[in-house]
């Protein structure tokens, strides 16, 4: 066990190295040059309509329950049709997406556990391991009522890409339950957590598959679950889960990683593609997860205007900019009450909507959209009044969030910067894989120099999608081929 320790820990050590260049590394990959001489020969066939592909018909037959799943398989496909054209590779390439979009193992599990009334109940658990091509599996666990195998099926085919675009070694996965956090006692999560880490131990591993957070899925649950692993493994300090406290193992900037690189990633496009800058800006997120809070920190931060946040309930508008004192009782609110936004109408300059999202808002000003709360929040309505109200770019904080016909009406529109949540939100697992490597060296970072990291790693990200893309290609297309080739060459 030592002699694996050490060996781990001088692997990760190295990418830590390594991910500093990262860049330099890039510039050496062929894959730009493949990527351009597809594009050439084959340029992006007109998006006009359904049905495409029918190479995917068998798959579309096998999974017509699973439409998030399906959509996200359709929304790639889309990205990358050169490759399939290819006259050289293309047999290969539609051969490779079509294994890609199976995966490699999924467990399924029941999760037992009793309120504090003494009542017992059962939920559903999952881990879909999607892909190790690169790595280990990583990705979330999310506990949500929404949950089935299909969403986290779409969920892990998303994160294959995603994780390829960080330059870390990492597969994809993803996993959660049923389970409603909502209206739960602290001690009923924490019995059901360590009912699901119960279920899910035997499965994971430093080597094999590394969870993490995701939609009700936070420090606290993560750390219920680590502990319930040590419990049942005797094994310390291993990092099978990332998202930890950095009191036991997590790595520091890790709760703010997705918001922030969404930002930082935003702010390069804004820059690069409209040559203006956020300061100013009015930028609308929705959602009040850890995505949407730090999302709206970073904005804040960088002079833009937040104008508006949101949950499942409604959405609170701030017309002249989330103050930096709303943002304080809004984290707060969230954080520590565990409390919906409504309870905050009176306690912040911004006026809450019941029922309301940012993207149905007719007279809700917005320079620049940032969908952070779940997939498929934008529809091709939400989309058109987004175009109308003139907005100029779309980063997307959430998995999916708009719709397939929401984002034919984004591709209708060129000008506009769409950046897809494989790019955008992707600092969070990068982040995470730079814990990973922090658990493996037995070190600790500090907050500057995991900034910095994550700064570079979203600029190579930016860069991969402008190479990807190709002359004529958008950033969308960029994102997705860059991540589907590599993996494809893995």
């Amino acid at each position: 066990m030592m002699h694996m320790s050490a060996r781990c820990a001088s692997i990760m050590f190295t990418i830590f190295v390594n991910i500093l260049q990262i860049r330099k590394i890039h510039a050496r990959n062929p894959i730009s040059h493949i990527i351009m001489s597809a594009i050439q020969t084959n340029p992006q066939s007109p998006n006009n309509g359904k049905k495409k592909f029918d190479f995917l018909d068998n798959l579309r037959t096998t999974y017509h329950h699973q439409p998030v799943f399906l959509q996200a398989v359709e929304e790639m496909a889309l990205a990358i049709e050169p490759l399939f054209h290819d006259p050289a590779n293309g047999d290969f390439y539609r051969k490779a997406f079509l294994y890609l979009t199976e995966p490699e193992r999924t467990i399924s599990f029941h999760v037992p556990w009793e309120d504090d009334e003494g009542k017992q109940h059962v939920n559903r658990g999952w881990r879909v391991e999607f892909s190790s091509a690169l790595g280990p599996y990583k990705g979330g666990l999310r506990f949500h009522p929404t949950v089935n195998d299909g969403i986290l099926k779409f969920l892990g085919f998303e994160q294959i890409f995603k994780n390829a675009l960080t330059g870390l070694p990492l597969g994809g996965g993803k996993g959660g339950s049923d389970f409603d956090p909502k209206g739960k006692s602290e001690a009923e999560i924490r019995r059901f957590c360590e009912s699901f880490m119960t279920q899910l131990h035997r499965y994971v591993g430093v080597s094999t598959d590394v969870p993490a957070g995701d939609i009700g899925v936070g420090g606290r649950e993560i750390g219920y679950m680590n502990g319930q692993y040590k419990l049942l493994s005797n094994k310390h300090g291993e990092g099978i889960l990332t998202g930890k406290s950095p009191l036991f193992g997590g790595i520091e900037l890790r709760p703010e990683a997705t918001g922030f690189g969404t930002v930082y990633i935003a702010q390069q496009a804004i820059e690069d593609k409209l040559k203006r800058s956020l300061e100013g800006s009015r930028c609308a997120v929705s959602g009040s997860g850890n995505v949407a809070q730090y999302a709206s920190r970073m904005l804040i931060d960088l002079g833009a205007k937040v104008v508006s946040i949101s949950d499942s309930d409604g959405c609170l508008v701030f017309e002249n900019g989330m103050t930096n004192d709303d943002w304080d009782k809004f984290v707060e609110a969230k954080q520590v009450k565990y409390a919906r936004l409504s309870t905050l109408d009176a306690a912040v300059s911004g006026k809450y909507i019941p029922g309301g999202s940012p993207w149905v808002l007719p007279d809700l000003e917005v320079d620049f959209a940032f969908p952070s709360a779940t997939q498929n929040e934008i529809d091709k309505d939400g989309a058109s009044l987004l175009m109308k109200k003139g907005v100029m770019g779309v980063f997307e904080g959430a998995n999916l969030p708009v719709t397939l016909e929401g984002q034919d009406v984004l591709r209708a529109n060129p000008k506009v910067v769409y950046v897809p949540g494989k790019a955008a939100n992707a600092g969070g697992v990068g982040v995470s894989g730079l814990e990973m490597s922090q658990n493996a060296s037995r070190t600790y970072w500090k907050r500057e120099k995991v900034d910095i990291m994550l700064k570079e790693m979203m600029a190579d990200i930016y860069q991969q999608m402008k190479e990807g893309a190709g002359e004529d290609g958008t950033l969308e297309q960029g994102c997705n081929r860059a991540g589907f080739l590599k993996v494809a060459h893995a």
